[in-house]
């Protein structure tokens, strides 16, 4: 007998007793219909992860090495997200922008390097309806579109070894440089409900960087003792979660490790997108050139 969903009338007992039958098939084809549909979409039960990634020089992004090989381990171990929102250390601006670009050109953002890095794009497609999700999650500021914004290379550099295929919509959001560590954190918290909508937070910058001291002839040049130390009390404040000692990071050690603060306030990007007590992972730990910390932390 073929049942569809539709009303059912016939003699009182009888037709009572179809009906109940009947509305017993539909509910269970409509299950069946709804756990089908489900099953299309990946779950989202748990949040997407924050990356705080210690990008280095650019040319990383041709290097084999321990960190370049951990990106790659990265992107075959996590879950592939719906998107990538990327807060760089390279897009500085007076108020605070979104790129809802929908295919972001790769932005070759330094001088002075070998050919294969300015050949290298990036294929990655943008994602304009989250990045104006966005800004209306944020009423700390008046977040406006930037239509030209593509991806620098402190997002596509780390993206290339996550997902060399490009099979993950990025868009970035910039940092206002007038703003102070503290409207950083507070903003960030803002953002953090779009971990919920399956989009992975990466923030990509440095602990510890000083070009002015950078040792360019080695890469494994002995770091300085201030990047020893300036890293470690960092990491002591991550595991503690010690947020106002990270904002306000004081010291000679401080004024070597963050002579400016554009790459170390993704890191306070980042602790900003946490929710309670959701586990912190250092996924890398080294250094490169004798002042950089290529430190990297997983939340989620």
């Amino acid at each position: 007998m073929n049942l569809t969903c539709v009303k059912f009338i016939s003699y009182p007992v009888l037709g009572k007793a179809m009906m109940l039958f009947q509305n017993f098939a539909c509910m269970n084809m409509q299950l069946q219909d709804l756990h089908h549909i489900a099953s299309q979409f990946k779950s989202r039960a748990n949040l997407s992860p924050v990356l705080f990634i210690g990008h280095g020089n650019p040319m990383n992004a041709v290097w084999d090495n321990d960190f370049t090989r951990m990106l790659a381990a990265l992107g075959r171990r996590i879950e592939k997200p719906n998107a990538v929102l990327v807060i760089s250390a390279h897009w500085e601006t007076v108020g605070t922008y979104v790129s809802v670009s929908q295919n972001p050109r790769t932005i070759h953002d330094f001088g002075g390097f070998p050919d294969e890095l300015y050949e290298f794009n990036y294929p990655s497609a943008g994602h304009p309806g989250l990045a104006r999700s966005l800004i209306e999650m944020v009423s700390l500021t008046d977040v406006k579109e930037d239509k030209q914004m593509g991806l620098d290379h402190g997002a596509w550099t780390v993206l290339k070894y996550i997902w060399p295929d490009g099979s993950v919509p990025v868009f970035e959001m910039s940092m206002d440089y007038t703003k102070t560590p503290l409207f950083h954190f507070q903003l960030a918290g803002q953002l953090k409900e779009l971990r919920k909508k399956g989009v992975l937070i990466l923030c990509s910058g440095n602990i510890v960087h000083n070009v002015s001291m950078m040792n360019f002839k080695d890469i494994d040049a002995k770091p300085y003792d201030w990047n020893l130390e300036f890293d470690a009390n960092v990491k002591k404040q991550i595991d503690g979660r010690d947020i106002n000692a990270l904002i306000n990071y004081t010291g000679e050690g401080a004024r070597l490790a963050v002579p400016t603060n554009e790459h170390y306030l993704p890191l306070i990007y980042s602790m900003g997108m946490l929710y309670g007590d959701e586990p912190i992972s250092h996924i890398y730990e080294g250094y490169q050139f004798a002042s950089l910390s290529m430190r990297s932390v997983q939340i989620g």
